[in-house]
């Protein structure tokens, strides 16, 4: 069963450019500690089934998905909600 993770913040190529890739996830673990690890490391835990991702919008838990974009390439997302903004995109910088 995978260990599941809240995603608190994330790092992009470029940081103002909302078309640039998520880098790296990063959140909290239960001790207090921080992690963070690469997009690479986030897809390969999330399609082996080691690690489930999510954002916690207004109480409401939204799962973090490895989708696939029209020229082959790999990234993350949140899946679909009522929210008009992307969940993912929206959270703050690793620090």
């Amino acid at each position: 069963m995978a260990s599941s993770h809240e995603v608190l913040c994330i790092n992009k190529s470029d940081r103002h450019n909302p078309h640039e890739r998520i880098t790296h996830i990063g959140g909290m673990n239960t001790d207090g500690t921080r992690w963070k690890v690469t997009r690479t490391e986030a897809i390969v835990g999330i399609e082996s089934g080691k690690w489930a991702f999510y954002v916690n919008r207004g109480g409401r838990r939204v799962n973090v998905v490895v989708a696939v974009s029209g020229s082959g390439h790999k990234y993350l997302k949140t899946e679909a909600d009522d929210a008009t903004s992307n969940n993912l995109l929206s959270l703050p910088e690793c620090q």
